[in-house]
């Protein structure tokens, strides 16, 4: 006597799509919806509505992220001249002409956030930004991303590469400032008093 499989309903089966190679478009509306829809994805949105999906970073660089997350929550804390934010928050710049991101670590200065809803994307242009490149990121990509950044406006933004220990320092209207092997970098000029110590990262 021989049984007969009954295929599982469609609904039951999950399939992998691979789009490694492939680039996804979404209008501003749909990428705000996939947002709701995958709480636990990293997403970003180019200016151009390009879908950037992020993987998971590793043990090492979550160690690194946090602890540059903690630098400058404690000289925000003590200083009390704006609000830090993590790699969760996510900036709304398409009034402006851009995407939406998610910096490593943000920090915007007390002043421009009056009167600013902070629950959902932050539709400000933060004063400062961190970027840690993981082993899985590209340098061109993460250049990009600076690069946009600096054309809104972002006071001073550092992308940090672990694996060559450098520090790429970006401000707008001038040219990027390469630093090997910083023992600490000195951003008081966006925030008063502030060095980050670059002990935790190499």
């Amino acid at each position: 006597m021989s049984t007969a499989m009954i295929p599982a309903p469609l609904a039951d089966l999950h399939l992998l799509l691979n789009v490694q190679n492939v680039v996804l478009k979404t209008t501003p509306e749909q990428f705000a919806q996939l947002c709701l829809d995958n709480p636990d994805l990293r997403l970003e949105l180019t200016q151009d509505g390009e879908l950037i999906v992020m993987a998971p970073t590793g043990g090492e660089t979550g160690k690194r992220n946090l602890n540059l997350a903690i630098e400058v929550g404690i000289w925000n804390r003590q200083s009390n001249l704006g609000e830090a934010f993590d790699s969760s928050t996510g900036y709304d710049f398409t009034n402006l002409g851009g995407g939406k991101f998610s910096p490593d670590v943000s920090w915007i200065e007390k002043s421009r956030l009056e009167g600013i809803d902070l629950v959902g994307f932050i539709p400000v242009v933060p004063d400062f930004v961190i970027e840690l490149r993981s082993p899985t990121d590209a340098l061109k990509r993460l250049r990009e991303k600076m690069e946009e950044y600096r054309r809104l406006g972002v006071g001073l933004g550092l992308l940090i590469d672990p694996h060559s220990q450098q520090v790429e320092v970006y401000r707008p209207g001038q040219d990027v400032v390469v630093l090997a092997s910083p023992v600490a970098v000195d951003c008081g000029e966006v925030m008063p008093g502030f060095v980050l110590s670059m002990d935790c990262i190499w």
